[in-house]
C-alpha cells in the first residue's frame, strides 16, 4: 500500500468530517433533552487526550447541571447570552489552573519542568491561557464526536464569574460553553469563512 493510500485509510469518513466541522453549528437554543454525567465524563476522557505544551493540561472544567448552579452564572452573562445559558442542559465553565505546574511531575515525568513556571507567573499565565484554550477546542470536538452540540460564549463578566465560582483565585475562567442537543430552529444561517488565499500563506 502506498503512503498516500495508508494516509487515506486513516482519514475520517465524510460523515465524520460533517459531524465535527462542516455541519456542526454553534447553538443558540436547546432541546429539553438531558445530558447524563456518564456522557459528560466520556467527553472529558476523549478531550483530555489532545496535546498540550509539556503535557501540562492546565484546563479545568466546571459543569453546571442544576438550575441553581446555572442561576448563579446567568446574571454575569451578557443580556443576549442569558436565555441560552439558563436553558442549556449543561453549562461548562472552561477555566485554567494558575498553578497547573504543580501537576507537571506527574504529567511530564521525563524532565523537571515545574521550576520554569513556578518562578515565572507571567509565563505560567500565558501558558495556562493558551493551552486551556486549545483544550477547550478539543472539548468541543469531543462533544460533537459523541453526539452533543455546543454553544461557546465569550460574552460575560470575567471578574464576576471568577468571584462567584473561583473566589480563591487559583482557577480562572477562560470561556463558557453550553452543552446539550441544539434546537435547529434557533440556529442562524452559517456565516462566511475566509478562503485559503485570504487567511493562509505557504512559504
Amino acid at each position: 500500500m502506498s503512503t498516500e493510500s495508508q494516509s487515506q485509510a486513516k482519514q475520517l469518513s465524510e460523515e465524520g468530517l460533517d459531524l465535527l466541522f462542516r455541519e456542526a453549528r454553534s447553538q443558540n437554543g436547546w432541546l429539553p433533552e438531558p445530558v447524563s454525567e456518564e456522557l459528560i465524563r466520556e467527553v472529558y476522557e476523549l478531550a483530555k487526550m489532545g496535546p498540550t505544551s509539556a503535557n501540562a493540561s492546565p484546563a479545568r472544567f466546571l459543569f453546571l447541571t442544576s438550575d441553581e448552579a446555572k442561576g448563579r452564572l446567568v446574571p454575569h452573562m451578557m443580556e443576549a447570552n442569558r436565555p441560552k445559558t439558563g436553558t442549556a442542559p449543561v453549562v461548562v465553565i472552561l477555566a485554567f489552573d494558575t498553578e497547573f505546574y504543580d501537576q507537571l511531575p506527574k504529567l511530564f515525568p521525563h524532565r523537571d519542568m515545574r521550576p520554569y513556571f513556578a518562578g515565572n507567573q507571567a509565563l505560567a499565565d500565558e501558558t495556562a491561557f493558551r493551552n486551556s484554550t486549545l483544550q477547550a477546542a478539543y472539548f468541543i470536538l469531543a462533544a460533537r464526536a459523541l453526539g452533543l452540540d455546543c454553544g461557546p460564549m465569550s460574552g460575560f463578566d470575567v471578574a464576576k464569574v471568577n468571584e462567584e465560582f473561583f473566589p480563591d483565585g487559583k482557577w480562572k475562567v477562560n470561556f463558557i460553553c453550553g452543552l446539550g442537543h441544539g434546537d435547529p430552529s434557533k440556529v442562524f444561517p452559517r456565516s462566511p469563512r475566509l478562503s485559503f488565499e485570504e487567511a493562509c500563506q505557504v512559504l
